[in-house]
């Protein structure tokens, strides 16, 4: 059977009847769109308007919407979610994603204790110097 035969024996116009993902919509497009803006408006307003005394809270806030933004982005622009691919997709990005974050807390981990272990008799404080006493008074030997 030649490949020319074999193309029009199952029909050119035959893979077009089945669903092989989401297609994109105009209005799934907006929805992201507005959506992104929204998620990028209020870490804006956060910070601009210096909503959260403790700079820790901030960051938290401003993290976790950048985490919805990035799921919005995979849903509506990368149209990523269980059904394509059998799921595969979607798997492999949160196996990404797990691993990415395993390895960051790891390496900060590590890092935080080197620090800490490397140089126990080291003071991060900043020496305060008494202006009052000239230098080289004030340590008695007796």
């Amino acid at each position: 059977m030649s490949a020319q035969h074999h193309h029009a024996a199952h029909g050119h116009d035959d893979h077009h009847g089945h669903d092989d993902g989401p297609h994109s919509t105009f209005s799934g497009y907006m929805i992201g769109f507005f959506l992104s803006i929204i998620l990028t408006a209020i870490p804006f307003a956060v910070v601009m308007g210096d909503v959260f005394e403790n700079r820790t809270t901030t960051v938290v806030v401003i993290a976790f919407f950048a985490v919805v933004q990035i799921i919005v982005h995979m849903i509506y622009f990368l149209h990523m979610n269980g059904k394509v691919e059998g799921g595969w997709t979607l798997m492999s990005t949160i196996f990404t994603i797990v691993f990415v974050a395993v390895t960051l807390a790891g390496t900060l981990w590590v890092m935080y204790h080197m620090n800490t272990n490397m140089m126990p008799g080291h003071n991060h404080s900043p020496t305060v110097v008494n202006p009052q006493q000239p230098a080289g008074e004030g340590h008695t030997n007796h």
